[in-house]
């Protein structure tokens, strides 16, 4: 292979590697947020958001609840309570 054909395929390269990149943005959107339903686990929330920002867990006898908060670099916030780690109120929040 040419050092001219060499230079276009790393070049190609870097510019799909960017194009994929800046792609991956938040996952702290409206879209994801909308995937969250009432009743859902903190693991099949984790699983479309990622690990929360900030967690704060309290119990009184049989019952416990979680607040979690996921926030972006942009200021977006998603807060969600947990009732006996059950998806029971959520909001989201998008920074102006």
């Amino acid at each position: 292979m040419t050092n001219r054909k060499q230079t276009l395929l790393k070049l190609a390269l870097a510019v799909c590697l960017s194009a994929f990149l800046l792609g991956c943005g938040s996952k702290i959107n409206q879209e994801n947020y909308d995937k969250l339903k009432n009743g859902m686990t903190m693991e099949e929330v984790k699983a479309i958001l990622g690990k929360p920002t900030e967690s704060k867990t309290a119990g009184i006898g049989p019952l416990s609840g979680t607040t979690a908060v996921w926030k972006d670099s942009n200021g977006t916030t998603i807060n969600i309570k947990f009732l006996n780690g059950k998806v029971q109120l959520k909001t989201f929040t998008k920074n102006k």
